[in-house]
């Protein structure tokens, strides 16, 4: 299976910057790199990316991901934008990051109705969880973890996990540069299957998609694409700069 990074520009670039960025991107990346990339640029920039990706869909595996969706299809929700909206032009959907939960105050049922809205326009959740510097140095890591999981999971089917991506941010690593010891990724991983395995079955929990966020850099790429069970990356603040960027998914050949 093909390594997956993500990159989320969270509310930077404007249109002609994400164009020019992709550009960039993809003047720098090996063609032996192996991974499928999802460029989560602001809604803004959504279209033009998408006939970007399009001219250069013959020599790289590039997807188009929004950050973040409505739970409804369509109603009176100024500023919103639904899966019902975006189904023709991305294929991921980020739900749930740190930023949504702590500035916007999503509560995990919020989060749940996002991930059912994404499974019924076809658009593969990017599921966010992971625990923050006091829960940690609390050890509740994982309680938090499993229960995110236990209710952001809480609408969909065994079936439907072939079609969700989980990534663990921890929240003390994301743009700190204080990022996660790999025994630590290595550790929450694994809960992260483990739960899957004992709600949804054993082949579940080895075959959905687990990725780790939190301050990557071209430096530390590799040792997490080398932990057992991570299947890739959700990459933040160095996706913006396209040769860290590219150097990122570079690693994903080796």
């Amino acid at each position: 299976m093909k390594k997956l990074i993500v990159g989320n520009w969270k509310m930077f670039t404007t249109t002609a910057e994400a164009e020019l960025l992709v550009e960039r991107v993809d003047k720098k990346m090996l063609p032996t790199h192996g991974s499928e990339v999802v460029f989560c640029p602001p809604a803004t920039a959504l279209e033009t990316l998408k006939n970007k990706l399009a001219d250069l869909k013959h020599k790289h595996s590039f997807s188009l991901g929004i950050q973040n969706i409505y739970d409804q299809d369509e109603g009176p929700f100024t500023g919103e934008i639904s899966a019902a909206q975006v189904k023709d032009v991305v294929q991921y959907a980020i739900v749930g990051h740190s930023e949504r939960r702590r500035l916007f105050h999503e509560r995990d049922t919020d989060i749940a109705k996002k991930v059912a809205a994404c499974l019924r326009h076809d658009i593969i959740p990017i599921l966010c969880v992971g625990e923050t510097l006091t829960e940690r140095e609390a050890k509740h890591s994982k309680r938090v973890v499993i229960d995110q999981l236990t209710a952001d999971l809480g609408y969909m089917t065994a079936q439907e996990l072939e079609r969700i991506v989980i990534a663990y941010e921890p929240v003390w690593a994301i743009g700190t540069g204080n990022f996660a010891r790999p025994e630590e990724v290595t550790e929450m991983i694994t809960v992260i299957r483990e739960h899957i395995e004992e709600h949804y079955g054993e082949i579940h929990g080895g075959s959905v998609r687990v990725l780790y966020g939190g301050s990557v850099e071209p430096d530390n790429a590799r040792m997490y694409l080398k932990i057992a069970g991570c299947d890739g990356l959700l990459v933040g603040g160095a996706s913006i700069n396209y040769i860290k960027f590219a150097e990122i998914i570079n690693t994903s050949h080796s």
